[in-house]
């Protein structure tokens, strides 16, 4: 089985006890749960049974010891976690909507995630063939997107696949910072992109998608993932002329919490890859190996799916017995 690197942040999801609409006299409580979205990925690979790293930054506080416990429960080995006294554990306090829709409030900057450096990739991290997963969180000031860009290249010099989901949280962004041209530079860069419908949208920046994806597909990719909630997954693979174009139906489910369930998609698929050995030099036979790559997805969507269907982040990853294909 293939290693997967999942880089990015590790924080503390407080989940309210109230929904959106409930009245302003409720009492309202929060309970923590360990999260991020490469930290549950990182979390679904582990639980399925892979080999599973995270590489990141967490505060020496009772928030980074919850983190790092919690990844030992998941199977997440924890020896690329760096841990700082300069700043804290960054927190997100969550909200649902009666349909398990989330909104986010983020405590972050500065947070110990963001202070994560270039030095602190190591060589050795990239000494075994494998995956490199990272969302575009990372890329939000200027040392940590240098920092991202250093495990790109360490990943490409050592012939990692590298997996990107863009999982765009506009709120933190700076105001005068440009989300799109660092979103494209990785995009650029990565093997295999995940959208969701609002960030093909972001990307396209008033161009067709067909024109979109044509750019996407003149970098390195490979494969382009693009989810819409509960309509059909839309997959497109590179051909030597263009690309592909196939769609499948996820298993309905009812909502109860969205948290965690894109991340657990993806670290179901990335599960799949590195259990059936995926190479970087394979990838692209595998993507037109119809089948092969229909069936590795139809697993990530009942991850997803089962995610969606439990509450919290983390918690609500599936055991590899809980997918019934």
């Amino acid at each position: 089985m293939l290693k997967t690197i999942a880089f990015g942040e590790a924080l503390i999801d407080m989940l309210s006890s109230k929904t959106r609409n409930a009245a302003n006299d409720e009492q309202e409580t929060f309970t923590k749960y360990a999260g991020g979205a490469p930290a549950n990925v990182a979390a679904a690979i582990g639980r399925l049974g892979g080999d599973s790293y995270f590489a990141g930054k967490i505060g020496e506080d009772m928030f980074g010891e919850f983190i790092r416990e919690s990844f030992t429960q998941f199977n997440v080995k924890d020896n690329y976690i760096l841990s700082t006294t300069e700043a804290k554990t960054a927190l997100a306090f969550v909200s649902l909507d009666e349909e398990g829709e989330r909104t986010f409030s983020f405590y972050r900057d500065p947070s110990a995630d963001m202070l994560f450096i270039s030095s602190d990739f190591q060589n050795s991290w990239f000494e075994q063939a494998g995956y490199f997963h990272f969302c575009s969180n990372t890329l939000t000031a200027d040392s940590i997107y240098a920092a991202t860009l250093m495990g790109l290249e360490k990943a490409q010099a050592a012939n990692f696949c590298i997996s990107f989901d863009v999982n765009l949280r506009e709120n933190l962004w700076p105001q005068d910072r440009d989300a799109l041209a660092p979103i494209w530079q990785c995009i650029e860069r990565s093997h295999i992109v995940k959208l969701c419908a609002q960030e093909m949208d972001f990307i396209c920046n008033a161009n067709s998608i067909e024109s979109t994806l044509d750019k996407i597909f003149a970098g390195a990719a490979q494969l382009v993932l693009l989810t819409d909630g509960a309509k059909p997954l839309q997959y497109f693979t590179k051909t030597n002329n263009s690309y592909s174009h196939c769609t499948l139906t996820p298993p309905t489910v009812k909502v109860v919490d969205s948290t965690a369930a894109g991340d657990a998609f993806m670290g179901g698929f990335l599960y799949q890859l590195t259990n059936q050995e995926v190479t970087q030099d394979k990838l692209s036979v595998f993507c037109q190996e119809g089948n092969l790559l229909k069936q590795a997805l139809a697993f990530a969507s009942h991850c997803g799916a089962f995610a969606a269907s439990h509450k919290g982040a983390l918690t609500s990853l599936p055991h590899l017995e809980n997918i019934n294909l």
